[in-house]
């Protein structure tokens, strides 16, 4: 099978960082599949083929950096993406783009943006939304 394995975002917090994600991703029905002291990942943990979501302290020991133009957009159901949006800003996230139809991406396309306490930037899409 070809496909994407996980994404992985860095931290300079990882305590803070799981305060962020946990309930995201628990909204979305993910699990946390992996938690050491330096990272963690949300999946499906009865799958290890569903693409997994890490966020960690880079394995270098550097600064975690974040990258203009770089985003992970999270597939969803179009009547969640309100409630992920606010829970993001809830836990310490950043607006980057309050939820709506952006007709410019599809006649269906609904989302939000985010940035999480790191500045990693973070998107919750529908493309067929009604």
């Amino acid at each position: 099978m070809n496909g994407i394995g996980y994404t992985m975002v860095g931290t300079t917090d990882l305590s803070r960082a799981l305060t962020f994600y946990d309930p995201i991703f628990t909204e979305m029905g993910l699990d946390q599949c992996w938690r050491d002291e330096r990272s963690a990942s949300w999946g499906k943990s009865d799958n290890e083929t569903f693409p997994r979501f890490f966020v960690g302290y880079p394995y270098d020991g550097g600064e975690a950096n974040v990258g203009n133009g770089t985003m992970t957009a999270f597939l969803c159901a179009a009547e969640i993406i309100d409630q992920l949006h606010g829970l993001a800003l809830k836990n310490g996230g950043v607006c980057e783009g309050a939820p709506g139809r952006r007709p410019q991406y599809g006649d269906g396309f609904y989302g939000a943006y985010v940035r999480d306490p790191d500045g990693n930037k973070l998107a919750f899409v529908c493309y067929d939304a009604p």
